[in-house]
C-alpha cells in the first residue's frame, strides 16, 4: 500500500506541474488555433490525472476536504470545455447525462465544502472552504440553469469557456502555493486564496476585454477563431 501512495504521489506531483506549466503556453498561442486545442487537451488531461489522484489518496484517508475540493478544480476545466460542445443547445435542446452528472456532482461536493468551512468557523480553513465551495455552488448552478432554460446567448460559450480555463487553472495555483510557498509568515488564509483574489479580478478584465471589442461591432471571427 505504501508503495501505491508512492506511485500515486510521483503521478500526481508530475500531472500538477504539466498542468502549471502548460496553462500559460494554451493562453499565450492564437486562440482557436491547432496549438492552443493540442496545448489545452494537454491541460485538461493533466488536471483531470491530478484530480484523480489527488481523489485516490484523500479517499483512502477519509478526508472529505481534499476530496471535495479535487471534484471542484476539475470541474472548472471540464465544464470549459464542455461548453464549447454546447453552442448549439438551443437548437438541439440535449443536453448529455454526463454534464447533468458533473454539475451535480460539483454542486454536491461544493456544498460539502461549504458545511465544512462553516463547522470550523471562525478559524482559517473556514473561511477557505467556504470561499472554495460557493464558487463552485455558482458554476454549478450557472450549467444546470443553462441546461434547463436552453437559451441561445450570444458569445455565451466563449466567456464560459475562459471561465472554467482559468477558473480551473487558479485552483492549480492554490494547491501549488499550498505545496511550495508555505512561508512561516504569510498566513494560511492568504496561502490558499491568493491565486483567488488576484486572478479573478484579472479574469473578468480579460472577459470585459472582449465584451468591448464585441460591443464596438468587432465580430468574434477577428478576436477568435471560433473551430475548436
Amino acid at each position: 500500500m505504501e508503495t501505491f501512495f508512492k506511485i500515486n504521489l510521483a503521478i500526481h506531483i508530475v500531472a500538477g506541474f504539466t498542468g502549471f506549466f502548460m496553462a500559460p503556453v494554451a493562453m499565450i498561442v492564437k486562440k482557436g488555433g491547432k496549438a492552443h486545442r493540442q496545448w489545452g487537451w494537454v491541460y485538461v488531461w493533466a488536471m483531470g490525472i491530478a484530480a484523480l489522484t489527488a481523489l485516490l489518496t484523500s479517499a483512502f484517508k477519509n478526508n472529505w476536504f481534499f476530496i471535495s475540493l479535487a471534484v471542484f478544480s476539475f470541474y472548472a476545466a471540464f465544464a470549459g470545455v464542455r461548453v464549447l460542445k454546447h453552442k448549439k443547445i438551443h437548437l438541439t435542446g440535449r443536453v448529455p447525462f454526463i454534464d447533468w452528472m458533473a454539475a451535480i456532482l460539483n454542486i454536491a461536493f461544493s456544498l460539502c465544502l461549504v458545511v465544512l468551512g462553516i463547522i470550523n468557523l471562525p478559524g482559517a480553513f473556514g473561511y477557505i472552504s467556504i470561499t472554495f465551495g460557493t464558487i463552485g455552488i455558482m458554476n454549478g448552478s450557472r450549467d444546470i440553469k443553462r441546461f434547463v432554460l436552453k437559451k441561445e446567448e450570444k458569445q455565451r460559450w466563449l466567456f464560459e469557456h475562459i471561465g472554467g480555463m482559468l477558473g480551473s487553472y487558479i485552483a492549480a495555483l492554490s494547491a501549488f502555493s499550498v505545496n511550495n510557498l508555505n512561508f512561516e509568515w504569510m498566513p494560511q488564509v492568504a496561502t490558499w486564496l491568493w491565486p483567488t483574489v488576484i486572478g479573478v479580478p484579472l479574469m473578468m478584465r480579460w472577459m470585459n476585454y472582449y465584451k468591448q471589442k464585441l460591443s464596438r461591432g468587432k465580430s468574434l471571427n477577428e478576436l477568435v477563431k471560433t473551430n475548436y
